[in-house]
């Protein structure tokens, strides 16, 4: 573990009994005392803290919000120029041949640009936009600041009660307020189907911030185990596992993420890496789709399990790319992709486990709905 990077909560983390594993470059709790089942739970009950300092916090500057923003359309097929002050949105950086390089959020803050990037994809990320957007913009990495995730539907009143304003915030908001003479950055949002925050802390106050949170009654530490299952039970796709360079939008079910604005017809349609392959897939012409599945019995499916359309013979239809037991459904949840003749809901598919081919269900996403305050 000694070669990998820590951050400001490890030892916080390592004070609470966790259990650390490398993760992305980093040594992250991936569960603790309370165990991944009752962190769950206890998320989707109460309040769950998820240290998520490992990702990747950018600011982006220019001339104008307007300059920024119409640079940052030519990585992005978002609309990033009619984001409103205050409010933030999820992005995707797409290849030439249309796949997904990364997901992100992007917030506009007035006079610059926030984007926060998956861990595992910063540094090639901040290479990608300091190649297309310098010297013009400014592409500035934050290295001084923790980021935490503060979900579940407790997670309003324990905020709020340290970060006064919190409260009035909705969905996607972003905001900046004091904690302790610190500027927090906030966001209203979060990956695990639950209400709650993101919230970047300077590095100096992160576990002072951390520390008084998990002091809040409703307030559990949560670890990266927990975090999978929650994200997906809410039908959110992991970078590098549901989506990844050789996987379009459409395909992804992400088509809701591109606005109509940069479709074809909109007033600022295409323009961004691999516009043709992505628009392709329009009018339902993607080859495969994610899709929620079930498992029939107890046993879990997990990533790599391979899907055929028969419980005998035939070519394999797809592949399952996350899965596990789900704790609020109370049984075996995964997602993966098929071919489009196989992706309607309810249609009966096999994945191959241990050598037998099990019945699967094709069901609709999320398999736990989203609770976010809109």
């Amino acid at each position: 573990m000694s070669d990998l990077k820590t951050t400001p909560l490890t030892e916080l983390h390592e004070s609470l009994g966790a259990k650390m594993v490398p993760f992305a470059g980093y040594s992250m709790p991936v569960q603790y005392p309370l165990g991944i089942m009752k962190e769950h739970t206890h998320t989707r009950e109460k309040a769950g803290l998820f240290d998520v300092s490992h990702m990747g916090q950018v600011i982006l500057r220019g001339e104008s919000y307007e300059a920024v923003a119409n640079a940052f359309e030519k990585l992005v097929p978002m609309d990033v120029l009619g984001l409103s002050e205050g409010r933030q949105r999820y992005g995707l950086f797409t290849n030439d041949a249309g796949g997904i390089e990364d997901d992100l959020m992007f917030a506009n803050r007035g006079d610059h640009l926030f984007v926060v990037v998956n861990a595992a994809c910063k540094d090639a990320d901040i290479a990608r936009m300091k190649a297309a957007l310098e010297p013009e913009i400014s592409v500035e990495p934050v290295t001084d600041r923790a980021l935490v995730a503060l979900q579940g539907p407790a997670a309003e009143a324990a905020l709020e009660a340290l970060v006064p304003g919190v409260a009035a915030m909705k969905f996607m908001d972003v905001a900046t307020l004091d904690y302790a003479g610190a500027e927090l950055w906030i966001s209203r949002s979060g990956y695990t189907g639950e209400d709650g925050y993101e919230i970047s802390v300077p590095e100096a106050v992160a576990a002072q911030f951390a520390s008084a949170l998990l002091e809040q009654p409703d307030v559990e530490a949560i670890g990266l185990g927990a975090r999978d299952s929650l994200r997906l039970e809410g039908g959110l796709c992991l970078y590098g596992h549901d989506i990844d360079t050789e996987t379009r939008p459409f395909e992804a079910a992400l088509g809701w993420a591109i606005q109509k604005v940069r479709r074809p017809d909109g007033d600022r349609a295409g323009g961004f890496p691999g516009a043709d392959a992505v628009f392709a897939d329009l009018g339902g012409n993607a080859p495969r789709k994610r899709v929620g599945l079930k498992p029939e019995g107890r046993a879990p499916m997990r990533e790599g399990v391979v899907l055929y359309a028969a419980a005998e013979g035939g070519a394999p239809i797809g592949t399952i790319t996350s899965g596990g037991f789900g704790p609020t459904v109370g049984g075996p949840v995964a997602m993966g992709y098929v071919t489009a003749e196989h992706a309607a809901l309810e249609t009966q598919i096999f994945g191959e486990l241990r050598g037998k081919r099990v019945p699967v269900t094709v069901a609709k996403l999320p398999f736990v709905a989203a609770n976010f305050k809109r």
